[in-house]
């Protein structure tokens, strides 16, 4: 009964929102400061950054396979295995926080966590300060800031950088800017399915997502060992809320969702449909579903 009464209120939800939300398409450029993300690319390929000097930032974000590393859980230092699937870095400046709880409120806040964490870089920040002092990262940063390398600075350089990993030109943004042909009929009965099933009551704006948190396993439960936001706040009402992923080159990103549960893009769609929406779909909606997601993948430049 109590499932029914919340795929029913989720209806009316769905309904409703409909009428205000849309997706936006990810603009050409971004403002940037060229010196600072040029050293902050630097900082991301290098392994200076872990204590070991094995793992770099690219090393599970990889820009040229979707900006992850295509692992359920991403290995640390000496192997160390982490307990979250690791998002996506491309079009990441779009998310209103960052990590899947949440816990960074931007990208120069996220920078450093990795570098400290014990399970991914395991190193500490006065110790890497030192390090790179005593390297030729040393007039590199006076070059660019005036009080040269501070653990403030690292984080500031890597943001910037991680700044301008935007993918415009995704065959559905043209389709948003008046291309009508750069997606298919097939892919277009895929959105349409997208928005009447309620998948853009949570996957909608710039990011298609990744502009609030949302319970996973809305109406059926998911089993999840990792209780999200709660982790942070210890609100009970927070247990098993995420921040909602991006759609965005999404189907470069496998596995899926925090866990990674699901390595193909038509199973996630059929996870999220009952999980979440509590519709199951018959298979040719999960197909065009699917079709339209692929639309998705955008192009990277990297700053040179």
């Amino acid at each position: 009964m109590h499932r029914l009464f919340l795929i029913f209120i989720f209806n009316i939800i769905i309904f409703k929102n409909l009428l205000a939300v849309n997706i936006l398409p990810i603009p050409q450029s971004i403002d940037f400061d060229r010196k600072k993300a040029l050293l902050g690319k630097e900082l991301f390929f290098d392994v200076k950054l872990s204590i070991d000097e094995t793992i770099s930032c690219a090393t599970c974000h990889n820009l040229k396979e979707g900006g992850d590393d295509g692992l359920q859980f991403s290995v640390g230092v000496k192997g160390a295995v982490g307990e979250l699937n690791a998002p996506t870095v491309l079009n990441s400046v779009f998310n209103f926080r960052q990590f899947w709880d949440g816990r960074a409120k931007n990208l120069k806040e996220q920078a450093s966590g990795p570098i400290e964490n014990p399970i991914e870089m395991a190193h500490n920040i006065n110790d890497l300060v030192y390090k790179l002092k005593n390297s030729d990262y040393y007039s590199k940063f006076f070059s660019v800031y005036k009080d040269g390398v501070t653990k403030d600075n690292i984080a500031d350089a890597l943001a910037e950088f991680e700044k301008t990993l935007i993918t415009p030109n995704s065959r559905f943004d043209k389709y948003l800017l008046g291309d009508e042909n750069s997606i298919t009929e097939y892919e277009k009965e895929g959105f349409e399915l997208f928005k009447n099933k309620g998948c853009i009551t949570c996957h909608h704006g710039i990011n298609i997502g990744g502009n609030h948190y949302n319970i996973f396993g809305a109406i059926v439960d998911v089993k999840s060992i990792n209780f999200g936001r709660y982790n942070i706040t210890k609100n009970e009402n927070d247990k098993f809320y995420f921040k909602v992923p991006t759609l965005r080159n999404i189907e470069l990103t496998s596995p899926y969702f925090h866990d990674g549960r699901e390595y193909s893009l038509k199973d996630a769609v059929k996870t999220m449909a009952l999980v979440q929406l509590g519709r199951p779909m018959q298979e040719e909606e999960i197909d065009k579903i699917t079709a339209f997601l692929k639309t998705l993948t955008g192009k990277l430049k990297i700053i040179e």
